[in-house]
């Protein structure tokens, strides 16, 4: 598919849009904890110096201080580095923001191995299936910048909570502003009848890079861009079960409890077909460049093909 404009990182998506979205909307307010340059709340804080509230590195007080504003009509959104929103804070996401079910959206940065040099204690692996375990939590994961503007509006006109995982480093942008985006209903970016293959975030690129090489040996893979991962397309993923017979997820994300799970438990319970996820196999990261982890752990479109080709002859 063809690259709409230069690759560029999800979190940018997300940072300008917000700043739009302040705008027209008073009652938006952001919370951060230190690392506004990093997530790229630093545009809405320069914009509007006096919505932007920061505790300095406090995660826990980030997101109970979030909780209180929503609570007085706000719609907050607080942001940091995906391990440590996920892992430090993840009692007041729960109790604060979740059980009470707050109009604050949390925006992570920095999830995946393609957080790169930094290392196992920066790429969060887990935090998908930390968040979409939570009642009332939404779980979104764009697949390009654009979509990321495009969800950073979806989420901020609907109440209630929701996750937003974003990339730091820069993706190919595969979609445009006429591509459509709704919470909730998958994309399909190009289509097939053998086998179907499912990502979110970078990995919808992976995948088709992977179509390409299956076409390559007469395999017509159908891609789909799964961008929320709760609530899934539960329909979306019935129909490509029945219609190809084959499923294999992708994700830069542990195996367990992420994407692949979520597709898992809607196909066993509705059209169970064969499935293979490819994703990371219960490690912790390492440092190197993004792109010498995503080849370490086995993400590119190639091992998506192979994983295609393996669940085929399970069909």
């Amino acid at each position: 598919m063809e690259q709409k404009m230069k690759p560029a990182a999800t979190r940018d998506g997300f940072g300008e849009e917000v700043v739009r979205l302040g705008k027209v909307n008073d009652k938006i307010v952001m919370v951060s904890a230190d690392l506004e340059d990093a997530t790229r709340a630093e545009y809405f804080k320069k914009e509007f110096p006096d919505r932007f509230f920061t505790v300095g590195i406090a995660e826990q007080d980030m997101v109970g201080t979030a909780a209180g504003l929503a609570m007085q009509g706000f719609t907050v959104f607080v942001n940091s580095f995906a391990v440590f929103m996920t892992n430090r804070a993840y009692d007041m996401l729960r109790m604060d923001v979740c059980y009470n079910n707050t109009n604050v959206k949390v925006i992570c940065t920095h999830a995946g191995v393609t957080v790169g040099e930094d290392g196992a204690s920066a790429q969060c692996l887990e935090d998908m299936a930390l968040m979409r375990v939570l009642p009332n939590m939404r779980v979104i994961c764009p697949m390009d910048t654009i979509e990321a503007a495009k969800a950073t509006k979806a989420i901020a006109d609907q109440k209630g909570p929701f996750y937003m995982r974003l990339s730091r480093n820069a993706i190919p942008v595969l979609t445009d502003d006429k591509t459509p985006f709704e919470i909730g209903k998958a994309i399909v970016m190009r289509e097939g009848k053998d086998v179907t293959l499912i990502g979110c975030g970078l990995m919808v690129y992976e995948s088709l890079q992977a179509a390409e090489i299956l076409s390559k040996e007469g395999i017509q893979a159908r891609v789909i861009n799964m961008h929320t991962i709760k609530p899934i397309d539960k329909d979306m993923i019935i129909k490509c079960a029945k219609e190809t017979g084959a499923i294999v997820t992708s994700e830069e994300h542990q195996t367990a409890g992420g994407l692949g799970s979520a597709v898992a438990e809607i196909v066993v319970q509705n059209s169970p077909v064969p499935m293979e996820m490819v994703a990371v196999k219960d490690v912790f990261g390492e440092s190197g460049s993004p792109e010498q982890l995503l080849v370490k752990f086995g993400l590119k479109g190639a091992n998506i093909a192979e994983a295609a080709k393996k669940v085929l002859k399970r069909k």
